[in-house]
């Protein structure tokens, strides 16, 4: 929807401009206007990176500035900027005009003593060490199951879902009671400490967690203040310091009797137990449900097995016993009865059988047959068959056969056998 004429600017007539251009115009009468000077404060939030360039936070108690140390002025720099370092820095403020955003561009890094919260910390850490607050003999160990924990943290903050989220995903079967506080800025510490006295007066939990997600040192500060820290040594039951990131420590960490990384660690820590007991308490439930089916299957097999025992050894089934054992050998006599009387039928077919083929009945015609057939045979070999059929027997002085020629002399006398006589011939 377009503006009515009396919204518009008078600049309105003119082409509208785009962002790059209005932001380098920024850039621009930024740094012609401000120039390069010093600036002093705290480093924070130091980031290096694989380029060699250096991002880092300058702050004090009541502002923050983004700054950028380039590779060439960091390699210039005696040590590491590290978080907490109080430092004055030469440069100038520049926009990265891709996010449109102020920055500082420092030339120069020389450091000014540590900073103002580093201090107090480490000042107030040996105060209470000293007074023994942080002592390991005071450490208690933190119960195995408890029933009801208490958890002074932000209502609305993602540390306390997290923490529920992974209790309820792990089957925890405890109570949970949120104890609503801040846990970042002026009063938060006493807030917190306040609701710690009030629930050691409640005597209800078990155990009690204090803690919230991670942010910057200042975000956490309130963990590191003395009221919050004393109440938390002071309190009745186990406490777990569940405050920021792994590598965020605070007084509240010592003071604690165990330190979780962060809250989802303090779940985890809490639930560990009942998960190990809950899966013992599955394996033995299956164990016993194995036991009791099998018992029962086995109670079962025995009852079955007497029970056919006791009908086996029962009169009636005696009796009928008898009865089947009688039919049986019944049936047995009268098979070896039909077996025994078709086994003389098949020897006296099979005697008929060679008898008939012993009868003179049948053998006399086979046998005139055979003799009739020798007689044509013995006819037909016979001299005299021969002799008809055109031959003739030579025979020497004596009537024997000539066999060979050779065996004919000249002049030797011979008889020629004919069909119808006998010749005298001479071999020439």
């Amino acid at each position: 929807m377009s503006p009515s004429r009396d919204t518009v600017p008078p600049s309105a007539a003119s082409a509208p401009e785009t962002v790059s251009a209005f932001t380098r115009r920024i850039k621009v009468l930024l740094k012609g206007g401000i120039g390069a000077g010093w600036v002093r404060g705290e480093v924070s939030n130091v980031r290096a990176q694989a380029s060699g360039h250096v991002y880092f936070s300058l702050k004090d108690a009541g502002a923050q500035l983004s700054a950028v140390l380039f590779r060439g002025d960091a390699a210039r720099l005696p040590a590491p900027l590290r978080d907490g370092l109080q430092v004055v820095a030469y440069g100038e403020a520049d926009v990265y005009e891709a996010r449109g955003q102020l920055q500082f561009i420092a030339r120069v890094v020389v450091e000014d003593g540590v900073g103002r919260l580093q201090r107090e910390f480490e000042a107030l850490k040996r105060k209470l060490a000293d007074e023994g607050l942080f002592a390991p003999e005071k450490k208690r160990p933190i119960p195995l199951l408890p029933a009801t924990i208490g958890f002074v943290t932000s209502p609305t903050g993602a540390a306390v879902q997290d923490f529920l989220r992974i209790l309820t995903r792990r089957g925890w079967r405890g109570r949970v009671v949120i104890l609503p506080a801040k846990v970042q800025g002026e009063g938060a510490a006493a807030e917190m400490a306040d609701l710690l006295a009030l629930a050691a007066r409640m005597d209800l939990f078990d155990l009690m967690v204090v803690g919230r997600g991670g942010g910057s040192a200042e975000d956490l500060w309130a963990f590191n203040e003395e009221a919050l820290v004393r109440a938390v040594a002071a309190f009745p039951a186990p406490v777990i310091s569940a405050v920021g990131h792994e590598i965020d420590f605070t007084l509240c960490d010592f003071a604690a009797d165990v330190r979780a990384e962060t809250p989802s660690a303090a779940a985890e820590l809490i639930s560990s137990h009942f998960v190990a007991c809950a899966e013992r308490a599955l394996q033995a439930r299956d164990s016993l449900a194995d036991a009791v089916i099998g018992g029962t299957q086995r109670a079962l097999q025995r009852l079955d097995h007497a029970r056919s025992r006791l009908r086996l050894l029962t009169p009636a089934a005696q009796i009928e016993r008898g009865f089947l054992r009688l039919d049986d050998c019944a049936n047995r006599l009268a098979a070896g009865l039909r077996a025994a009387l078709q086994q003389r039928r098949h020897e006296l077919t099979a005697a008929r059988s060679r008898l008939e083929r012993l009868s003179p009945e049948l053998r006399l015609p086979l046998a005139q047959h055979r003799l009739l057939a020798l007689a044509k045979r013995l006819q037909a070999a016979s001299p005299v068959s021969v002799l008809n059929r055109g031959f003739v027997i030579l025979r020497d002085e004596r009537g024997r056969p000539v066999m060979r020629r050779a065996a004919v002399q000249a002049g030797q006398r011979l008889g020629a056998e004919f069909a119808d006589g006998t010749a005298p011939v001479r071999a020439e």
